[in-house]
């Protein structure tokens, strides 16, 4: 029980946060910038945080069930991001939906190993 109230909370964190900064970047234009930027810094908080998890167990199970599990599940965005590419491709843009989509998959990937190396440089 305990274990679900710890994703219960994180979660919610992430979720408000992600609300907050989605609302004030995703003002216009054909790129959603918000989403993309909690994506961006969900996929850095991931690896930073797995890694130090790895490094000496510096992280109990809890705390990444709060972190990662809860905080960066609610604060990262797929289903927002998946329904968005699927505008851009109903709204035949389809320069923007590579743009972004390719954009958010290298960026987030290389967000969580960026965030890797950040844990092992403390």
């Amino acid at each position: 029980m305990k274990q679900l109230l710890l994703v219960f909370l994180g979660g919610g964190a992430g979720s408000v946060l992600r609300y907050g900064i989605s609302r004030s970047l995703n003002l216009s234009g054909s790129i959603p910038y918000g989403t993309l930027t909690v994506n961006i810094l969900g996929s850095l908080l991931i690896g930073f945080l797995i890694g130090l998890s790895l490094r000496e167990n510096l992280l109990t199970s809890n705390t990444m069930l709060l972190l990662v599990t809860g905080f960066c599940g609610g604060f990262t965005t797929f289903s927002a991001f998946s329904y968005e590419n699927q505008l851009l491709l109903k709204n035949g843009d389809f320069f923007h939906f590579l743009l972004y989509g390719m954009g958010s998959i290298l960026l987030g990937v290389g967000a969580v190993y960026v965030g890797f190396l950040l844990s092992k440089a403390l």
